[in-house]
């Protein structure tokens, strides 16, 4: 018999920051990858957005130019969601570095968790010191990792 109205389900929900447990390979030397995947991923979302701005720009006859100064967030937006919800779970800097993205549970990220992910990186940016909880973290996530509900870990083939 169950109290509170008759609905069969726990007291309390589930904690929001649940650590997982992974064994120490997965996370060997994930901070140092993720900063070079980081370097590649903003080297190939400038070269997009460029081409994207400079297509943009000769096909409007240079009227569009005053309103593409967003095009870099957008991108970055997309280019993340897209490609961490993708097959590889992994953006092409993160491929590189044979780094993938998953939830905490171990699923495949969906689009919107991957692209919120990636607006609460750019907004931690502008407050570095936050990247230091990685260091305190057991499994090395960042505090916008904890937040969205992600864990980076090593892919292994």
């Amino acid at each position: 018999m169950s109290y509170g109205g008759g609905y069969d389900r726990p007291d309390f929900p589930a904690p929001l920051f649940i650590e997982p447990q992974l064994p120490a390979e997965a996370l060997a030397s994930v901070r140092t990858r993720r900063i070079m995947a980081l370097l590649c991923d903003l080297i190939f979302v400038s070269i997009l957005s460029f081409s994207l701005w400079l297509a943009l720009a000769i096909l409007t006859f240079g009227l569009s130019v005053l309103i593409l100064p967003p095009l870099f967030p957008a991108v970055a937006f997309f280019y993340n969601g897209l490609t961490v919800s993708g097959y590889h779970m992994a953006t092409p800097g993160m491929r590189l570095m044979d780094l993938e993205m998953r939830l905490t549970d171990g699923t495949r990220v969906p689009f919107l968790i991957a692209a919120v992910h990636a607006v609460l990186f750019y907004v931690s940016t502008m407050f570095p010191l936050i990247f230091l909880v990685s260091l305190v973290s057991a499994n090395k996530r960042c505090l916008h990792d904890m937040l969205a509900g992600v864990i980076i870990v090593r892919r292994f083939m």
